[in-house]
Order: structure tokens, then C-alpha cells, then sequence
């Protein structure tokens, strides 16, 4: 548990709509608590686990148990039970607490049909299809997220060992608000058509108070500075810490998770009177920086691929290199453009230039800036790139083997 969070594993009813048990996990903010709540991959999850459950059982399942990523054990109502011999379908309402999120109070559907082997999983009404390259999932796929088709594939090998069964299953998630809802999230223009996305990497929805959160990370980086600090490692998030810790072999004790709030906490941090930041981050979140742009939420702007289509055509793409890059719908799309071009490297170097730019106009005389990009993607080389003094800086976290 980071500072300025104070959480409470208990699920308990209490919410107005029917079906939904209240996720009494909180952060304490300012004195205000706001309630978390749960994914709609965690609601597939479970919808899944007690149909698969009906369907082998031939009894009603009013509840599950369901273990999310985070370490947290939800119990979730299941609400809409039909099943016969040859499939079962249930629901559960999503719940996201204090979140501002267009799914809340939705009902997710998964119905479950026996096969001869192996776990299928698809999406049905509601659910978006993937259109576009460079997504989550490959086009044509459902737009289930990797995380929830995980946790939707292990609820189900589990209830059927549990119930001795050695056949197959199918499970079909549908959401039927999906596609009026669609419209008022990013998904269309993502390339995702037909519905919303089935998302969620920790299978828990944390409060999004922009204020709250920014609070948050001043709290944060006063006490880490309290004990001492003078020196800060920054990250987005979990992809930027978890790189640093298992790529990087940095110590991620002390990390710092900022969110979209890279100018802020640089801001706090400087006031709190660190000399030395290190910004470890994804490339999809640290290519905003190529433009001057420190609030990196797609609510505050885009610019993504404008920025790298510019930088391509600083080092000499080609016209059609830079109609297929502007055209990406995620970062990891343009680079396989962009190496396919033989570019990835100049490219990247060039926005590390723009990055490193952005990070100094951020910070007074005295303190000194670095950062590290990357990408998840092996293929596409990992670490992209990192300021000339990101090595020093590093060693400053560097694990003792």
C-alpha cells in the first residue's frame, strides 16, 4: 500500500442499484475518501466463473468469489441466471465507485457452452471488434483486453477441475448497452466498432479526481523528501515501474507513480527540493512530451502520432512512411512502420531530444532531468531510447546483486 492510500478488504451491499455489492476499498485524499470499484473485466470474469459453474452443475449460482490482479477478493451478485444442458448465461453489474465512468451500473453478460476442448472466448452484443492495427488485440478480435481474457480463462479452468470436467468451453461476453455507450468513449476512433471495450489490468477501478490525484503525488514526494530524498525516480504507472524494476534492475521502493501528471509532479517535486528526476515511461505517454504537452490524459490532447509523423519527416521518411504513421491508432503500430522504414532509431533519438527539451523547460538552474522511453514490445527493441545522463542517474536506484 503506497502513502496516501487506505484501503479496507471488504465487500459489503449498500449501493442503489440491484446486483451491486460495494467495493469498500478507499483512498484517503485531503480527509475525503473516494470508494473504488471494479472493472467490467472483472465483471466478465465473474459472469463467466458462475455460468461455466451453472453449466456443469445444473444448480443456480447466486455469487462468486473472484481473485483480481491486485491481490484483492471481490464477491459479486450474479444477476440474470438461465442455463440448461447445453449452456448457461448470467450477468454482473459493474460497480465503479467513485470513478466519473459512462459503464457504470451496466450489466456484463457471459454465457458459456460446452465444446469438445480448450477455452474459447469471444464477444458478442456490445462488445467492440477490433478494426485497426496496433491495439490489444489483433483486428477482427473481440476487444477483450489481455487481462480480463486471462481472468476469464483461469475462473474457468478452475470450476472445471473443481466440477472433473475435461471437456472444452466457449464464453461469449456480451454487454447489451455496449453500443449506444460506445460513442461516448474513444473507442471509434481508436478502431474499435460495435461497442465498448472489456478493459482493466488490476481488475480494480481507482477514483479519477484530477486534483485529488495531484494532491496525492505532492503528498507523496513531501514525505518521501521528509526522509531525506534528494533524489527522485518518476513513472506514469505500472508499466513504467514494472520496466524499471525487471528491465532496468532499478530498486522501485522509492518510485513514484504520477499518473498523467508529469508536469505536476515534476513542479512538486522541484518544491520539495529534489535535484535530480529520473522519468522512466511508456512511449505512448512520454511522446506527448515531444510537444510540449505534460498532462499526457487524452482528455487534455492528443498529438501522438502528429508528433512522430514530424519527427519521421525530420529524418527523411518518405511520403507513404508518413501517411501509414499518421494514420496508427497507438504508438507500437507507428514504430513497426518506422523500423520497417529503418527509421525506429533516428526517430527516437529525435523525440528523446524533444522529451529531454520539454523535461528541462520544466525544471530551474540547479536541477538536473533525465528519463528512459521504451516499449513492452521485444520486437521493437524494448528500451527506445534515454538522455545522456540517464545511466548516471540510473545507478542511483541500481539493484545490488
Amino acid at each position: 500500500m503506497t502513502a496516501g492510500h487506505h484501503a479496507l478488504c471488504l465487500i459489503s451491499p449498500g449501493s442503489s442499484l440491484p446486483g451491486v455489492f460495494v467495493l469498500d476499498i478507499t483512498r484517503n485524499i485531503n480527509g475525503k475518501l473516494l470508494r473504488c470499484g471494479y472493472t467490467t473485466g472483472s465483471c466478465a470474469a465473474g459472469a463467466a466463473k458462475a455460468a461455466v459453474k451453472m453449466l456443469l452443475t445444473g444448480e443456480r449460482v447466486d455469487s462468486v468469489a473472484l481473485d483480481t490482479p491486485k491481490g484483492i477478493r471481490l464477491t459479486l451478485d450474479i444477476l440474470e441466471q438461465e442455463w440448461d444442458s447445453a449452456s448457461a448465461s448470467c450477468a454482473v453489474r459493474k460497480d465503479s465507485g467513485d470513478d466519473p465512468d459512462v459503464t457504470a451500473g451496466i450489466l456484463v453478460f457471459a454465457r458459456a457452452e460446452k465444446t469438445a476442448s480448450g477455452i474459447t472466448i469471444d464477444g458478442g452484443e456490445g462488445v467492440g471488434r477490433v478494426t485497426r492495427p496496433g491495439l490489444d488485440q489483433p483486428v477482427g478480435a473481440a476487444a477483450i483486453n489481455s487481462t480480463p481474457r486471462r481472468m476469464i480463462a483461469e475462473n474457468v479452468a478452475q470450476v472445471c477441475r473443481e466440477a472433473g470436467y475435461d471437456g472444452g468451453v466457449a464464453v461469449t461476453v456480451s454487454i447489451p448497452m455496449g453500443r449506444e455507450l460506445a460513442s461516448r468513449t474513444f473507442n471509434p476512433r481508436m478502431g474499435i466498432e460495435g461497442g465498448i471495450s472489456v478493459l482493466g489490468t488490476s481488475g480494480i477501478v481507482e477514483p479519477m479526481s484530477n486534483q485529488a490525484l495531484v494532491d496525492t503525488i505532492a503528498l507523496e514526494l513531501r514525505q518521501l523528501a521528509a526522509k531525506g530524498a534528494h533524489r527522485l525516480l518518476l513513472t506514469p504507472g505500472n508499466y513504467g515501474r514494472d520496466f524499471a524494476a525487471d528491465k532496468l534492475h532499478l530498486n522501485v521502493d522509492e518510485c513514484v507513480s504520477c499518473s498523467n501528471f508529469i508536469g505536476d509532479a515534476i513542479n512538486a517535486a522541484v518544491e520539495c527540493g529534489f535535484k535530480e528526476i529520473l522519468l522512466v515511461g511508456h512511449i505512448g505517454k512520454l511522446v506527448k512530451l515531444g510537444i510540449g504537452q505534460t498532462n499526457t490524459h487524452s482528455s487534455a490532447g492528443d498529438g501522438r502520432m502528429e508528433t512522430l509523423t514530424a519527427c519521421a519527416l525530420l529524418c527523411g521518411a518518405d511520403l507513404d512512411t508518413l501517411h501509414r504513421v499518421v494514420d496508427c491508432v497507438t504508438t507500437d503500430a507507428a514504430l513497426e512502420i518506422l523500423q520497417e522504414a529503418g527509421l525506429k532509431d533516428a526517430v527516437c533519438a529525435l523525440l528523446g531530444q524533444r522529451i529531454q527539451a520539454t523535461l528541462e523547460r520544466r525544471v530551474p538552474p540547479g536541477v538536473e532531468m533525465g528519463y528512459v522511453l521504451f516499449t513492452n514490445r521485444e520486437d521493437l527493441g524494448g528500451l527506445l531510447h534515454k538522455s545522456e545522463n540517464a545511466e548516471r542517474l540510473m545507478e542511483n536506484w541500481r539493484k545490488q546483486v
